[in-house]
Order: C-alpha cells, then structure tokens, then sequence
C-alpha cells in the first residue's frame, strides 16, 4: 500500500506557537524525501490555552476534515502518513482506522499516556484525553472503537496516577524508555495490522523540540531501531505530531534531520 502525505494545518487545542509551523516543515522535509505531495487540511490560527471544552468545538472543521481526507484515504487503498500539529488530531484518524481494521494495533510512542479524560484532568489540555477518547472513555463526538487491550504505550514516563491506574484498569499496555525495547514492543504488537503514532516528545530534549519535553526519552536511533523492526506489511497508517518549530532556521534543520533519520525506515 503507498502512503498518502496528509497535513493538518488548523489549531487543534495548540497551546504554543511552534507546532503549526512544526507540522509544515516536517512535511515538507518528507515530501523532498519521499516525492509525496501532501494534501493540506484546516487553516492556520493562533494558539490559545483554552479548556478542552472550548477548543474541542472550536476544532470541529479541522477534525472533519481530518476524518474525511483520512477515510478517503484507506478507501482509495493507500496508508495515511499523517503529520499534524497536536495530538488532538488522533481524535479524528484513529476511529477510522479503527473502522476499517477491526483488529487494529495501536503503537502509541509518546511520553505521556493521555489517558486522562474530562473528569480526571488537571491540566484541561485536549491533547491528553485522546487515546481515552478513542478508546471509548469520554465522548468526543468523533467516535471510538479502539480497543484498550491492542494499545501500546511506548516511552511512557509522564504519567498522572489516576491516569496510570485508568491505563491499568482498561488493559492498556504501557512501556517506559527502558522498556521500549525493538523485541519487548515487537512482542506486543504481535503481527497484526499496525496504527504508529509518534509525538516527538518521546525523545530525550535536545532533538526534536516539543512543547511537553520530560527527560529521561528515548534517542533517534534507538527510536528508529525499533520501528525498523516493524514490518512494512503490519503497518496501515503513521501520524508524527508535536514538532515545535522556532524561529531558527538552523535549530530547524537540525531538528528535522533527527526527525527524518528516526522515521526513514518505515518509509
């Protein structure tokens, strides 16, 4: 299956400056390695740090549009390569993925389980409530169908405890950096069709700027060893969120070569 280069442009719960910006210079660096030409969705607005319940309505066009290009996409038999500016935006890929493989895999690698959801958060941010979302915790009103049991959580080491225990009780299986290991995750994900969601957050700082940055990440070349051992007929669909570009073109370029050199082997 070829991949389909899709770009969310439009604010999706962005609380910083950097990740609309991020999402456009990721793309193009995958386009000028890949020679896909990407479909652009939503349309750039300033960030707000807002409660999830203002900036979920408010992103409703973007995410539609998200979910239609996404269908059309695996209809038309081809893999979403998604790059977008948060990870709000699964709110819209992963129901339908989830619709069109019943026995998906999720691989989520992030350093956070967003797993809270409206009762639990702390903080309000959309963007850690969305793999509980589509896991059928809270309504969103862009569907569920993922099945805690086939979530994987790599890197994971920004956890909340009422978050950690909610990712117990649901079954999900989750992984810290020193856990995140090629076997131990290969093992984990079986052999089934695979969904890979990456917010470069799960990196160590100092490589892929992302506005919740923790220590303690995993390297680009550990991360890249491990997703070269997923093979290419598992996976349906890839989504790279959080990129926090600058102002520097320097800071950028830099940022983007441990970016592309991470992903290259699923591409």
């Amino acid at each position: 299956m070829p991949f389909e280069l899709l770009v969310s442009q439009g604010r999706i719960a962005d609380r910083s400056p950097g990740a609309i910006r991020g999402a456009e210079l990721a793309a193009n660096a995958l386009t000028a390695l890949t020679g896909l030409e990407p479909s652009i969705i939503g349309t750039p607005s300033a960030p707000e740090v807002d409660d999830w319940s203002r900036s979920l309505p408010q992103a409703r066009r973007t995410l539609e549009a998200l979910q239609d290009a996404v269908a059309a996409s695996i209809g038309k038999g081809n893999r979403p390569l998604v790059v977008a500016n948060t990870c709000s935006a699964s709110l819209a890929t992963l129901p339908i993925a989830a619709r069109h493989y019943p026995d998906l895999t999720v691989l989520w690698i992030d350093a956070h389980g967003d797993f809270n959801t409206p009762a639990t958060t702390t903080s309000g941010y959309l963007g850690g409530m969305v793999l509980a979302a589509t896991c059928g915790l809270w309504e969103s009103g862009f569907g569920a169908g993922i099945d805690p049991a086939s979530v994987v959580v790599a890197g994971a080491r920004d956890i909340d405890p009422p978050e950690q225990q909610a990712l117990l009780d649901a079954g999900v299986r989750f992984f810290g950096p020193d856990e995140s290991r090629p076997k131990t995750i290969g093992e984990a994900i079986g052999d089934g069709p695979v969904w890979i969601h990456i917010d470069w957050d799960v990196l160590e700082p100092g490589y892929v700027p992302a506005a919740y940055a923790i220590g303690g990440g995993l390297t680009p070349t550990a991360l890249r060893a491990l997703l070269a051992t997923i093979p290419a007929r598992q996976i349906v669909g890839v989504e790279l969120t959080e990129f926090e570009a600058s102002n520097n073109g320097a800071d950028n370029a830099a940022a983007l070569a441990h970016l592309i050199h991470t992903v290259s082997p699923l591409l």
